[in-house]
């Protein structure tokens, strides 16, 4: 397997986090500022504590919608329990997670850490550039 065949090689490494104390308000328009779907949520060291994703938000956005405003912190919609990938996990085996979940993005770790993160259209760019 050569290094364009694994993950390293196609996801973002250049991550876009929010805090679990941020507002969940600011956190919404970060997403839709970046025009990402999620984000990692990372504690003060850096180590994930979970992911927030426009699809969480919207219960959010219920709430201001019969509250008048945004409540909460990002830690109050965040999902906890994580699915992730290995960087070194190959292309293939990556689909195949995308296609057995409605995720749109999975971090992805290294030896416990978090190094990147890869959404349908960064392997859908993998398979064009290997098969396409």
């Amino acid at each position: 397997m050569s290094a364009g065949d694994t993950l390293s090689a196609w996801m973002v490494t250049d991550i876009a986090s929010v805090l679990p104390d941020m507002e969940i308000g600011y956190a919404v328009r970060f997403l839709l500022d970046r025009r990402i779907s999620g984000a990692p949520v990372v504690d003060s060291t850096g180590g994930m504590v979970g992911i927030i994703t426009k699809k969480d938000c919207f219960r959010a956005a219920l709430n201001a919608a019969y509250y008048k405003q945004w409540g909460g912190t990002v830690e109050r919609y965040m999902v906890r329990d994580v699915e992730t990938l290995d960087a070194d996990l190959d292309i293939v085996s990556a689909a195949q997670a995308f296609a057995r979940t409605p995720y749109r993005l999975f971090p992805v770790m290294r030896d416990g850490d978090l190094v990147g993160l890869l959404s349908r259209s960064d392997l859908l760019r993998a398979f064009l550039a290997q098969h396409g």
